[in-house]
């Protein structure tokens, strides 16, 4: 019987009242800290129990006189030095106790760790008010761990209207729900009846009605009583465990892969986007290589424009047969510039498109793009300049112009000065004859002059229309170089994308499902413990007869 109650409620002096002894320390300044367990011996004894010094040795025990024994025990807990104390045993020669019944006086702080190994429990609360909140909560904490309870109010002899109390009390006991016996008691009177041997006061104590219940009528169902706190306490552990279970059962209910899930759906979409991309991506670079080529023939057609213009300019004073050598080489070395900044155009103008279709592709990757991009200019994109025919106007053919230019001279001036009455030569169609003559010559080396320079522009554009057909067909030809390098790099970064991809969202679809499996394996495990639990609790319900202990609800003193 393990007696438990509130601080200042008279737990520790019921049981002295109820054997008879002061056994227990009771007063203002006694509190009881460790428990007391009181049970039957031929002579009285006593004994503080303290545990081993060193964890291998059992308990230790310590004789002192009985009347002292918890208020020691009590006193040693709370010491800083010394083995810690386990409990207070007493021995007394009682019938109360002769029948095996032990009572256990637990400190109010540790009422329920002695509950559950109880047969039956005794709580003390005194009549001085009803039942507190705390007090209900704790004995419907008790009933679950053991269904035998008794209430005993104490300390009637100093309340008046206790009878009220009492049955406050019961009615509050029946609206919980709580099957508890209460017993209203006095444990002065009832010392004070022993001091005196007055039976009288002994029977308005109300402790005859506690005794008879301890004595007569729970030793007499000791095997009930074990099978129903067994039964309670097994009961009440497989609630817990089905609870517990619930609980985990509910958690695989209800998955915790969120995270993996929604990075699988994740890759889910960046495979979807990269495969919508591929075709954005590979169109957006065929219309860039388009653009450029086109640009590209445009700039080589206007820096070809340009030099001809100048050609042109240059060859409408200059003689073709005296500065052609200086010529030739400024306009090899201006179409080699051409050339080089026609490529270099191309080629950056080819890196500025990769890396803006690579940010589509792979914005992450740094390897996305090829290594080098070719930037050499082909060797014969600037021929060979073949200087043009030259006429050469030589002395005699100056002679053969001169005397033609001459002969109209001398003709025409000399029939004019006949009617004159002169002679057809003379010396003023001499004159007109010399003037003519070098006059046809100059005329003669300027149209000369003309048709050469003619002669080299004309070579000149020739030349020039055949390096812009040569590297014209050049450019072209490395754009589409690159276009396909740059096209099949790209897709093979793509491909390696999808791949690593494809593999992570493999990896989380395994995770996910294996922590599925996982889950539903642990469901069924969990169902079949449940099935047992429900087993379990059918069997210990089971222990517990029909028949109930004798109730003492409307017990009056």
């Amino acid at each position: 019987m393990v007696v438990i109650g509130e601080t200042g409620q008279g737990k520790s002096q019921l049981v002295n009242a109820l054997v008879n002894a002061p056994v227990c320390a009771v007063g203002e300044d006694a509190t009881t800290t460790v428990p007391a367990v009181v049970t039957h011996a031929e002579t009285p004894t006593a004994a503080v129990v303290t545990a081993g010094p060193r964890a291998i040795e059992g308990p230790a025990r310590q004789p002192v006189p009985v009347e002292s024994v918890t208020g020691q025990a009590n006193r040693e807990a709370v010491a800083v030095s010394g083995p810690p104390v386990v409990r207070a045993e007493v021995g007394l020669p009682r019938a109360l106790l002769s029948g095996g019944l032990a009572l256990v006086d637990t400190p109010a702080r540790a009422a329920m760790e002695t509950v559950d190994s109880a047969d039956a429990v005794l709580m003390a609360t005194d009549a001085t008010s009803e039942l507190s909140a705390s007090e209900i909560q704790l004995l419907e904490q008790v009933v679950r761990l053991c269904p035998t309870v008794l209430v005993v109010l104490t300390k009637i002899d100093l309340v008046p209207g206790w009878r009220a109390v009492a049955q406050r009390n019961r009615n509050r006991l029946d609206q919980r729900g709580l099957m508890a016996s209460l017993i209203p008691v006095s444990a002065a009177l009832r010392l004070a009846a022993a001091r005196t041997g007055d039976q009288a006061l002994n029977a308005e104590s109300g402790f005859g009605e506690l005794v008879k219940c301890l004595h007569q009528d729970l030793p007499g169902q000791a095997d009930l009583l074990a099978r129903r706190s067994v039964a309670a306490l097994s009961t009440t552990t497989v609630e817990a465990l089905q609870n517990s279970l619930t609980e985990e059962y509910a958690a695989t209910q209800q998955p915790d892969n969120g995270d993996a899930v929604a990075r699988w759906h994740a890759a889910g979409r960046r495979l979807e986007k990269l495969q919508r991309d591929a075709s954005r991506w590979q169109t957006l670079l065929s219309d860039e290589v388009s653009d450029l080529i086109s640009d590209v023939e445009f700039d080589l057609r206007d820096r070809t424009r340009k030099i001809l213009v100048e050609v042109d300019e240059y060859f409408e004073t200059a003689d073709p047969a005296k500065t052609w050598p200086e010529f030739e080489e400024w306009l090899r070395e201006n179409l080699t510039t051409v050339a080089e900044t026609n490529s270099e155009w191309l080629l950056d103008r080819f890196e500025w498109i990769a890396r803006k279709i690579a940010r589509q592709v792979a914005p992450h990757r740094e390897d996305a793009l090829p290594d080098s991009l070719p930037r050499e200019v082909p060797g014969d994109a600037v021929g060979d300049l073949r200087m043009p025919r030259v006429e050469r106007f030589g002395v005699g053919q100056k002679l053969f112009v001169g005397m033609r230019g001459s002969y109209s001279g001398l003709l025409m001036f000399g029939l004019a000065t006949t009617i004159a009455g002169l002679p057809l030569i003379n010396p003023i169609s001499l004159g007109a004859g010399a003037a003519f003559g070098a006059k046809s010559v100059f005329e003669e080396r300027g149209n000369r002059l003309k048709r050469r320079q003619h002669a080299a522009k004309t070579a000149a554009h020739r030349y020039v229309d055949d390096f812009f057909l040569r590297y014209s067909k050049h450019s072209k030809d490395t754009a589409r170089q690159i276009h396909r390098a740059l096209r099949d790099r790209l897709n093979g970064v793509a491909d390696e994308l999808r791949g690593e991809i494809t593999e992570t969202a493999k990896t989380f679809k395994q995770a996910i499902d294996d922590d599925t499996t996982r889950r539903t394996v642990r469901a069924n495990e969990i169902r079949r413990m449940m099935d047992e639990l429900n087993v379990l609790r059918r069997r210990a319900q089971a222990l517990a007869t029909p028949a109930q202990l004798p109730t003492q609800r409307g017990i009056t003193a």
